[in-house]
């Protein structure tokens, strides 16, 4: 077994652990939050890391909230079978709309104004059916009976919330791997380059971002109905719009969008931050957060584009020493 292995096992009996070591319910709240935050921000980074840069996730990570609460709620299905509902729903609406832009080559900008759109749209049929979602008020899911909070996927206990959020992070983990490791992370990665010569290399465009798009949409579904069934409580403000959208491109931004575990970065940044100027100033504070992303964001860019986590493995990382001879072997080619 060798040390990373190793150190990876340690880590996930650490995490197992560790709502049995520390039981305060406010620390596993906080603990609960970031998990299932970064499995939003990981599955935003899927499509970031290849240059499709969306502001869409928040309508992605709406529909998951609402579609699962709404089933519930209206119909008495069970977040079991609305949660995979809300996934497809998201996945298709993420076809609809990224299909075109593949097809007809709507890309860099032009497609960032689309997803946009797509996120302020969510965000409008939100707001616009109050009379089924509660608008700009707020939704509830309805508590489940006494002895079916297993059928109804509400617990009560943080423990268990936080045994499934962790669940779910390292799922978000595994499929980012996995995109790492598979052929199609080097079919986008000459698609970022160029289109034209991925094409003529016998790489199917469309196919590969439209795989990719899915794969990201339905995460951030899945993200946002987890969300919904631990808070017990969502608006079109905290699940769904613009703001969303740019807070999970701020998190993943900052954490490190080429790495596995920058976007969980990212989310203890948003979340502490959240946290202190909620406790710092309360109510004073409202929109503060978005503000200091962007600021952020900008400074990050500029002076950390890889981002924390990203910049410091490139510092711990040892420069390859040149073969024997390789200065003398260059040497008289530069002559020339």
């Amino acid at each position: 077994m060798n040390r990373k292995l190793a150190g990876w096992i340690i880590a996930l009996i650490g995490l197992v652990a560790l709502p049995f070591v520390h039981r305060d319910p406010y620390h596993l709240h906080l603990m609960v939050l970031i998990l299932i935050w970064s499995f939003a921000y990981t599955s935003w980074s899927i499509m970031g890391r290849f240059g499709l840069v969306s502001l869409g996730h928040g309508g992605f990570m709406g529909i998951g909230a609402y579609v699962t609460a709404l089933l519930w709620n209206h119909l008495g299905v069970t977040p079991w079978i609305g949660i995979p509902l809300s996934m497809v729903t998201a996945g298709i609406l993420a076809l609809i709309v990224a299909y075109p832009c593949f097809r007809f080559r709507i890309t860099g900008h032009y497609f960032v104004l689309v997803t946009l759109a797509l996120s302020g749209i969510v965000l409008q049929v939100i707001t616009a059916t109050r009379d089924y979602t509660g608008g700009s008020l707020g939704y509830t899911p309805h508590r489940a009976p006494s002895g079916k909070g297993l059928l109804a996927l509400q617990f009560d206990d943080k423990i268990t919330w936080y045994l499934i959020a962790l669940a779910v992070w390292l799922g978000g983990l595994v499929v980012w791997r996995w995109i790492d490791r598979s052929m199609s992370r080097h079919a986008m990665e000459a698609i970022s380059e160029d289109e034209d010569a991925a094409a003529a290399a016998g790489v199917n465009v469309t196919a590969e971002k439209l795989k990719i798009t899915l794969i990201s949409a339905l995460m951030t579904a899945l993200a946002g109905a987890l969300y919904c069934q631990y808070q017990m409580f969502i608006s079109p403000d905290t699940v769904s719009g613009i703001a969303v959208s740019l807070q999970m491109v701020f998190a993943a931004i900052v954490g490190g969008v080429y790495v596995a575990l920058g976007p969980t970065v990212g989310a203890i940044i948003t979340i502490v931050l959240a946290e202190v100027l909620r406790i710092s100033f309360g109510t004073k504070a409202v929109g503060w957060d978005n503000l200091v992303y962007g600021v952020l964001l900008v400074l990050f860019i500029i002076f950390l584009p890889k981002g924390i986590l990203g910049s410091v493995i490139d510092l711990f990382k040892s420069p390859r020493k040149p073969p024997r001879g390789h200065e003398q072997q260059t040497a008289p080619i530069a002559r020339r």
